[in-house]
């Protein structure tokens, strides 16, 4: 009996397959419509308004573009670098200075790093070692390079010092001699057993200072053992030079090791405020005076007005 209800005549059914296309095609029409649509005309003000925005966007680039290619095409993204040729001693210049002769960065870096490796370079030649230097560059800087002479000499200065050295041991004095201790040069000193070169030198620039020994065990000053040279010298002490207190400057009376700044400077007031001193006893009453100073100021100076 259901069956009554679904049953269509042929008619029927041709008329709801139609309405059923007709259904399909009203609802698929809007969505054929872009398909169909034509663009539409841009406005003209949007268009300037686009071209302007456009103009400003390409001259931004070129203003923040780094560099330019030049006129043979070629991107430079750094300065060519300058070259100065100057005169350099490989073994004192600095950093900048080896740019500026056209030296890359890394070769720098590495010629201060063997030069802090306490390398040298001795001779002009031995700047070709250099590691990757092109013999061009080389030929090029060598008229520039100049070596300190006390680095070029150095094992000449050793050499001739050992020489010297072993002249000093050559020859020495035989027990029993004695020799003028105010008179004695240098070589003459050093020809006495247990005394060299630094010794000697010690005892001439302290006898200098002094203006003269007065004694033997003056030498104590200085550090050396009495016992062992008091054999072999004499001393003459009328060969002592005096210092005037009277005329003699500050800086001349300092100058002795026995006389300090302040002491200098009582003199040198005694002498504004109260004239000519004649004795060291009227500089007595000054505390910066002792009775030892006395004692041993009194070979080596003088009153004469």
């Amino acid at each position: 009996m259901w069956k009554d209800f679904f049953y269509f005549t042929k008619t029927e059914r041709q008329g709801i397959i139609v309405l059923v296309v007709l259904i399909l095609g009203v609802f698929s029409i809007p969505l054929l419509f872009p398909l169909f649509e034509h663009p539409k005309e841009v406005d003209a003000t949007e268009q300037e308004k686009f071209e302007k925005e456009y103009n400003e966007f390409i001259a931004s680039l070129k203003k923040t573009e780094p560099h330019r290619k030049s006129a043979d095409n070629s991107f430079q993204p750094f300065p060519e670098k300058k070259i100065k040729l100057t005169v350099f001693d490989p073994n004192t210049a600095d950093s900048m200075t080896f740019l500026s002769l056209g030296l890359p960065p890394w070769m720098v870096k590495n010629i201060l790093h063997y030069r802090r490796k306490q390398g040298r370079f001795r001779h002009p030649e031995d700047f070709r070692k250099i590691y990757e230097l092109k013999e061009e560059q080389y030929q090029t800087l060598l008229p520039y390079i100049q070596i300190t002479e006390n680095l070029q000499s150095k094992d000449t200065v050793q050499l001739l010092t050992a020489q010297s050295v072993q002249r000093d041991t050559i020859f020495k004095y035989q027990p029993g001699t004695v020799i003028n201790l105010n008179l004695a040069d240098t070589t003459e000193l050093k020809k006495i057993p247990g005394i060299g070169s630094g010794i000697a030198r010690k005892i001439v620039n302290y006898r200098k200072r002094l203006g003269a020994f007065c004694r033997i065990e003056q030498l104590q000053e200085i550090q050396l053992k009495v016992e062992k040279l008091r054999p072999w010298f004499s001393i003459d002490a009328g060969q002592i030079h005096r210092i005037n207190l009277n005329k003699a400057s500050l800086e001349r009376m300092m100058y002795h090791p026995y006389i300090n700044f302040y002491q200098a400077k009582v003199i040198v007031e005694y002498r504004k405020k109260k004239g000519s001193i004649n004795s060291l006893k009227q500089l007595s009453l000054y505390e910066e005076f002792t009775p030892d100073d006395f004692e041993r100021l009194e070979p080596y100076v003088c009153c004469d007005l």
